[in-house]
């Protein structure tokens, strides 16, 4: 592949070249296993399980329609041909046709805004329809989760060059910069008071970051924004100062303190897609680049410091070429998130004590076997997208 991202890769690093590139084809082996004909979209996760003779195997749950809009965005960068082995024989600009004619009955803001976003980018006629849909689902003045209010802003963000959107983007890129506090760079949970109970307000995931300076980098991208742009790489710079020292991106942030709450599960889509997805939007946009950090959390899926074994190897791989499947996630595997809770409700009122004792406890020796599509959705955008495509 002669693309901008991976070319780049290749001179910085081939071995983690050879590891995208690797990723990428298990992607596209993948992705038709996820596949569900019958519904003409596409399964909310592939889950492993056992058997009562005690093989392992795995077996499609539900369906999804914000994981089959992200797996159109991440796919139409592909050769047309091999689109249609991802969609049942439909392009990725035919299935995200598909996915507008079914709108009306879509009730997710979130869901909404991705097939939006995903009917600019494939260029769909009836744009105006689709960002009319995801209108009449964003009341004005109602809290969103953060990440349904970028997932917005991305989509009219794409849109702008084809419709005219610009009052609907002054109100979203305000409500995403002023749902931040004053002290810090990172984004909450939720862009107001009511969504999220008060104890736990102040906790915010990786995704409350990642997709919100994705989105305002390509909002600056498309029309110049430097406040947004600034504010993306604030974020940035932020997460990525506070990256694992095994290339790990964590989880749980406080949005006030800009801090570390919890840091487990890792995600493996988090290494291999959304990190790298919104850290090149914003390089290429104009921000910083943060291509050191985006190769040390790639690194990660192949060298898995939590389930390193006494002589360095790791005891299993999150990496499943026979499966067409990547891990979902390394975790403590305490009862009911116990960690989490009570890291959450302490650093409430007292948020530099860390509960060590935890730690040692609950060590994070777990593999959440499992994977879905949006995982191979963003991987393909990530690695694959770029200001020349």
């Amino acid at each position: 592949m002669t693309l901008t991202r991976l070319g780049a890769l290749a001179g910085e690093d081939p071995g983690l070249h050879a590891l995208a590139q690797r990723l990428l084809g298990l992607a596209e082996a993948g992705l038709p296993a996820m596949y569900r004909a019958e519904a003409e979209t596409f399964a909310f996760t592939r889950a492993g399980t056992v058997s009562p003779e005690g093989a392992r195997r795995l077996e499609l749950r539900g369906t999804s329609t914000r994981y089959a809009a992200i797996t159109a965005l991440g796919a139409r960068f592909l050769p047309e041909d091999r689109q249609r082995a991802l969609f049942g024989g439909r392009s990725a600009g035919e299935f995200t046709a598909l996915l507008v004619e079914r709108l009306p009955g879509v009730v997710d803001l979130g869901d909404a805004a991705l097939v939006a976003w995903a009917a600019a980018e494939t260029g769909h006629p009836k744009l105006s329809d689709a960002l009319d849909r995801v209108a009449a689902l964003d009341e004005p003045g109602r809290t969103r989760y953060t990440v349904e209010a970028a997932w917005v802003l991305s989509a009219l963000a794409a849109a702008r060059a084809a419709v005219d959107v610009e009052d609907r983007i002054r109100a979203a890129r305000a409500r995403l910069l002023a749902a931040r506090t004053a002290t810090s760079p990172l984004f909450p949970h939720a862009t107001g008071p009511g969504l999220v109970p008060g104890y736990r307000s102040h906790v915010a995931c990786f995704a409350d970051q990642t997709y919100p300076l994705q989105a305002l980098a390509r909002l600056h991208a498309s029309g110049g924004d430097p406040e947004a742009l600034a504010a993306a790489d604030a974020c940035a710079t932020r997460i990525t100062d506070l990256q694992g020292d095994g290339g790990q991106w964590w989880w749980h942030y406080d949005a006030r303190r800009g801090t570390v709450i919890e840091g487990f599960p890792v995600y493996s889509v988090h290494q291999h897609a959304m990190a790298p997805t919104a850290l090149f939007d914003l390089a290429e946009a104009g921000g910083t680049d943060f291509g050191a950090a985006i190769r040390r959390g790639l690194g990660w899926m192949t060298a898995v410091p939590e389930l390193a074994g006494p002589d360095g190897t790791p005891r299993e791989p999150m990496i499943r070429e026979d499966l067409g499947i990547t891990w979902r996630k390394v975790h403590r595997g305490d009862p009911k998130k116990a960690v989490r809770a009570a890291r959450g409700l302490t650093t409430r009122v007292a948020p530099r004590v860390r509960l060590a004792p935890l730690d040692v406890l609950f060590r994070p020796r777990a593999v959440d076997r499992e994977c879905r599509p949006y995982e191979f959705g963003w991987m393909l955008f990530a690695w694959l997208g770029g200001p020349q495509r």
